[in-house]
């Protein structure tokens, strides 16, 4: 799947939009990025049509007001949308990933001659250090503490990443309609998995048995092969682009049998090599798409009345394994994360924990 971006007047296509959607495929990033991305260039060309600015020669003001806008005017409907009372505002962290997009674009026109040195020499500026991420190598004497930060940022809060209890993904698990769903739900739980990387399996990829060795795979027990392809017939994509695998459980094993038997049932799906795939609407047995796996996500979260998105299973996951004492390399292995920093902010801290906490540390009892 491609996306571009058309002149809202003429239809006709936006040559320099297209050409920075093509860099994001020739960088491998996902087509969730480039929807994304073509949006949000789509809204920053939008706003300059409407006031008459040329979007290659931005102001410091324009740039600003852009920024402003993006906060003070409420987000438009969607044609056959319905309305639902109240207007709604986009937050001031959506409106930092909007001026990303935006300074990425015109970044790119620079390096291409559409837009001027100056214009992109507004997007940033220089920044000292003060204080550095764990891991971060400052150089020698130093040197690399002054950095360039964007300049049309609002100051946010991180909240951090959700997670979800075990008892709330029991009860995901158990208000699923089908078998597909439930071994889709404990996937993403028991292994971590993106959902782009469990839409992006094949049957191949599920080596379930004691031993694979019969398949040609020297690793002992049941596990998942986490492959990159960017041929998947729903465009579903692994965001690492290291191949992996996940040891698997064998509760996990069952659910993926129950799903067979449910799955056997449905002629069509024989000929996918997917392992999910559409079992109770047309086309039937095509590969799962992530606005099907959306729309299942949630329903569900009105079923058990809390937010269940795919992403929280992962961060779930991640949780569980640090607050059992899993080394954190193995954690950063098992997620597929390149660096790790990237495991900063997956550790969540409860109530109870950091009572248990003090309680070691802090009786009066330590100090007589």
């Amino acid at each position: 799947m491609r996306w571009v971006v058309v002149d809202a007047g003429s239809f006709d296509l936006q040559t320099e939009a297209v050409a920075f959607l093509a860099s994001l495929r020739a960088r491998g990033c996902s087509p969730n990025t480039e929807r994304a991305y073509a949006g949000r260039v789509a809204l920053y060309l939008s706003y300059c049509r409407v006031r008459r600015l040329d979007w290659r020669i931005p102001g410091f003001l324009d740039l600003a007001g852009l920024q402003r806008w993006l906060v003070e005017t409420p987000v438009q409907h969607r044609v056959g949308q319905a309305r639902p009372g109240p207007a709604r505002y986009r937050s001031r962290g959506t409106a930092n990933a909007i001026m990303t997009v935006v300074g990425e674009f015109l970044r790119f026109g620079a390096a291409h001659g559409w837009v001027p040195a100056d214009t992109a020499g507004l997007l940033s500026q220089p920044k000292l250090l003060r204080f550095t991420p764990p891991g971060f190598d400052t150089g020698e004497s130093g040197r690399r503490r002054p950095v360039e930060v964007g300049v049309f940022r609002f100051k946010v809060t991180e909240p951090g990443y959700e997670d979800l209890s075990g008892e709330q993904i029991r009860r995901m698990i158990d208000a699923a309609p089908s078998a597909r769903d439930r071994f889709l739900i404990a996937l993403l739980a028991c292994t971590g998995l993106r959902i782009g990387e469990a839409l992006g399996l094949h049957r191949g990829d599920m080596h379930l048995l004691a031993s694979s060795r019969a398949v040609g795979c020297g690793i002992e027990g049941p596990h998942v092969h986490v492959r990159r392809r960017t041929d998947n017939p729903n465009h579903a994509l692994a965001k690492s682009r290291h191949h992996r695998f996940v040891p698997v459980t064998a509760d996990l094993v069952a659910l993926y049998t129950d799903y067979q038997y449910e799955r056997d049932d449905v002629s069509e799906a024989a000929e996918s090599e997917m392992v999910f795939v559409n079992l109770f609407r047309q086309p039937l047995g095509r590969a799962m798409s992530y606005p099907n796996a959306k729309e299942m996500f949630d329903r569900l979260a009105r079923t058990v009345d809390h937010a269940c998105r795919p992403h929280m299973l992962r961060h779930s996951a991640a949780t569980r394994w640090l607050r059992d004492g899993v080394d954190r390399d193995v954690v950063q292995r098992l997620l597929g994360h390149a660096s790790p920093l990237s495991m900063e902010r997956y550790r969540h801290v409860d109530d109870v924990e950091a009572r248990a906490a003090v309680e070691r540390v802090g009786s009066l009892r330590e100090y007589r």
